[in-house]
């Protein structure tokens, strides 16, 4: 019996990452699981008040840790939004529906109370397949 790798992990400048000890990504066999992602770069908030630029830039990072073990979008297979206003939903899906609407993953978007900085509107999760033979 072959013993499978031991999964490889991802690390961001995030602070989170090390005060909650989690990392951007792993992956585990066939998948890469990237973990909820918020429209961050380097700390700083992108789209403060916009919930479209919020999601362009939350999926900009998790397809950035994607990019990490050679996949792109066309990986993609599973999507979740979460949002904290229902009324955000049209635009959270516009720009959902922009970077994946080739690619088509299942996708799941809730409306939630809240996130740790009072000013984000979005969080995302990707999971991606890169296939048996990718290492």
């Amino acid at each position: 019996m072959t013993e499978s790798p031991a999964p490889r992990r991802v690390q961001t400048d995030s602070s989170w990452e090390e005060s909650i000890g989690f990392a951007r990504a792993v992956a585990a066999g066939d998948r890469v699981l990237v973990a909820g992602t918020m429209p961050l770069v380097h700390g700083v908030l992108q789209g403060e008040g916009d919930p479209y630029e919020q999601t362009l830039a939350a999926f900009g990072n998790a397809l950035a840790a994607l990019r990490e073990f050679g996949l792109g979008v066309e990986s993609v297979i599973r999507t979740r939004m979460y949002l904290t206003h229902a009324r955000d939903v049209d635009a959270v899906g516009r720009a959902h529906k922009e970077l994946f609407d080739a690619v088509r993953p299942v996708a799941t978007l809730a409306v939630v109370s809240g996130f740790v900085d009072s000013r984000v509107l979005v969080e995302v999760e990707v999971e991606a397949y890169r296939g048996a033979s990718s290492t």
